[in-house]
This record gives structure tokens, C-alpha cells and sequence, in this order.
């Protein structure tokens, strides 16, 4: 159940009742220190609750020290972070936990990610996964980057499904069917580049930004919500916060969320989950 409020209100309700914003902000490739710090201090400052990072993005500790210091309840807030790969394995996951939990100065995580379905480790990771749901360590669990059979098999081995996949996703890589098959099992799906790294020079995109008098990045933006997939777009600049979420005054016609279907070439920018070279 998708909850419309403004857009920092916004939620998706995941399969255990917990409610995750549907607008957050993402921390791939922001340098950890002052800048990790000073640009969660704005995104907070604007209204984003929902903070995604990750022990392979070497930035929890800025989340951790820029969430400390702000005046914002750790209830209002949604904390996401993800366990790295070599950290994968049952044993070196719960020791990979508690590090991230000490970097982000809290005792528990909103949510937890597996970072990827690396092929020697993932089943046994997710039964670390549901040991620290169980013990409360975590509000609720998740996956990345997997697609259905890797969910499978999981499920599976634990019976537990996740309640999330984060996966890339954006106008030349629409995941037709991990959304319809997300939505069958009660898994919400969470757009990494969803901006597609800012490469939104495209005549349709132009054409339709122009017609609703908005940048192509907020149009791109509103087709994900639009499609009930929770939106995590990066920026260093408090500018460009602002404007990804500016996002609640317009809505766009089923024709232009077609033609921007239309746009789909089932292209990966980074690398397909079932070929990425760094899994041995």
C-alpha cells in the first residue's frame, strides 16, 4: 500500500508493516569526512529522512557523525546500509553488522541490504539476515541487485522473503519483471541511479520536461514514484536536493509515462548481476 502525502511523507508500506520514505538519499561515491557529513546536514535540512549508504560506499561513519549531531529523533529517521562483499558468510555478516552499526552510531538499522548475490556466499548471508530481524538488530531486511532466481533461492533455503530489492533501475532499464514480480510476493523495489547518473539527455525526456515546465531529472524521478518504486537519487549540491524533490505539484499523463517505458533498452550501466566480474 503506497501512502500519498507530501513528498517527505510519502511511503510504501513494506510486508512487515514498516513504512519506508518513498523519496531518500543516496551516498554511492560521496568521499566520507566533511562532505558525507555536510551534505546529510542539508539533506536533512530540506526534509529527506530516509539516508542510504553502505559498508562498501566507506561513508558510514560521516552518516554516523552528521546524524549525531542533528536535532532530529533517530525515530524519524531511515537509516540503510548494506553488508560488503568480501564481508559475505554468516559468521564475518554479523561481525560485518555490528562494525556498521558502531559507524553509524546506532543500535539498530532501519534497514539492511546484501549488496550483491555473490554466487559462494548469499544463502548463508541472508540466514545472518533474518537471525539479526529476529534479535531485532534490524526493522526489516532486504536484498540488492538480485534477481528472481537469486530471491528463490534464498527464500528456499530460510522461507523468509525479503522485503525490499534495490535494484538499477531507470528509463533505459525499466525491470518490467522484477516489478511485477515484486509486487506479487510483497517485495518493494528501490531504485539505485535512478537518474542514470545524470545522463538525461534524450529528445523525449526534453519533450516532456518541457511540457510540464520541469527539469528532465524531475520528470525521470516522478515516473519512478509514479510506479510505486522508492527513489534514492545522489547529489552533493543542496540545489539539486531541492529540486529531486520538488516533485509533488505535477503528475504525469499515462501517454508520457508510456512513451518513457517506450525508452527501455534493458541496459545495465553499471554491470548484469549475473555477470559482475569482482565475484571469483
Amino acid at each position: 500500500m503506497i501512502i500519498l502525502k507530501n513528498i517527505f511523507s510519502k511511503t510504501a508500506e513494506l510486508s512487515n508493516g514498516v513504512l519506508i520514505p518513498m523519496l531518500g538519499f543516496g551516498l554511492w561515491q560521496i568521499q566520507d569526512g566533511k562532505e558525507t557529513e555536510n551534505t546529510v546536514k542539508d539533506a536533512l535540512e530540506l526534509g529527506y529522512r530516509l539516508i542510504d549508504t553502505a559498508e562498501g560506499y566507506a561513508n558510514e561513519a560521516g552518516v554516523g557523525t552528521a546524524v549525531h549531531e542533528s536535532d532530529i529523533a533517530r525515530e524519524e529517521l531511515f537509516i540503510t546500509t548494506k553488508v560488503n562483499d568480501p564481508s559475505q558468510g554468516y559468521d564475518n555478516t554479523l561481525r560485518a553488522f555490528e562494525a556498521s552499526a558502531r559507524r553509524l552510531r546506532t543500535d539498530y538499522v532501519d534497514l539492511y541490504l546484501i549488496h550483491w548475490p555473490m554466487r559462494s556466499t548469499y544463502v548463508e548471508t541472508w540466514r545472518a539476515f533474518v537471525r539479526l530481524y529476529e534479535e531485532k538488530r534490524v526493522r526489516s531486511i532486504g536484498v540488492s541487485n538480485f534477481k528472481i532466481r537469486h530471491i528463490e533461492a534464498i527464500v528456499q533455503d530460510s522461507g523468509v522473503w525479503p522485503m525490499v530489492n534495490q535494484i538499477e533501475r531507470h528509463p533505459q532499464q525499466t525491470q518490467k519483471e522484477m516489478l511485477a514480480y515484486g509486487k506479487d510476493n510483497g517485495i518493494i523495489i528501490e531504485a539505485w541511479s535512478p537518474l542514470m547518473q545524470g545522463n538525461l539527455q534524450n529528445p523525449v525526456l526534453s519533450e516532456i520536461a518541457q511540457k510540464y515546465g520541469k527539469t528532465p531529472a524531475q520528470i525521470v524521478l516522478r515516473w519512478h514514484l509514479q510506479d510505486r518504486v522508492v527513489i534514492i537519487p545522489k547529489s552533493i549540491h543542496k540545489n539539486r536536493l531541492l529540486e529531486n524533490s520538488q516533485l509533488d505539484a505535477f503528475k504525469l499523463d499515462e501517454e508520457d509515462m508510456q512513451r518513457i517505458n517506450a525508452l527501455n533498452e534493458d541496459r545495465y550501466i553499471l554491470v548484469d548481476p549475473d555477470n559482475f566480474p569482482w565475484d571469483a
